[in-house]
């Protein structure tokens, strides 16, 4: 079954997902220039108080989690971008009924209806 989506609604969402992505991927990518030490180094001009380091590692955790799940937001754009090119995009993946517009709206990487989450 094709999806039920004009093409005018599906470059519309096209366009929002490629901007998702740009969004997510720009921030994997911030993250990964900030240098572990950065902030330790910015450090040693004072004490180096153990709170501060701790701090520093927590943060350093945060990120490195963050980025797992922006990973894992990218990969779900890719996903509906492919079912964009494929010609499933708004269709549920365990029924193939359409995912009402209102639903991709809200959350363009959608597989499924919501009584079927």
């Amino acid at each position: 079954m094709k999806t039920h989506l004009s093409r005018d609604q599906l470059d519309k969402f096209k366009k929002q997902l490629l901007q998702l992505r740009k969004e997510n991927a720009e921030k994997i990518d911030e993250n990964r220039e900030k240098s572990p030490n950065d902030s330790i180094s910015e450090l040693a001009d004072y004490d180096n108080h153990p709170g501060d380091m701790g701090t520093e590692q927590f943060e350093q955790e945060r990120d490195a989690g963050l980025n797992l799940v922006r990973e894992d937001r990218l990969r779900e754009i890719d996903d509906a971008l492919e079912r964009i090119e494929n010609g499933t995009y708004g269709l549920s993946e365990k029924s193939g009924k359409p995912i009402p517009e209102e639903r991709l709206e809200v959350q363009p990487t959608a597989r499924y209806l919501v009584e079927e989450q």
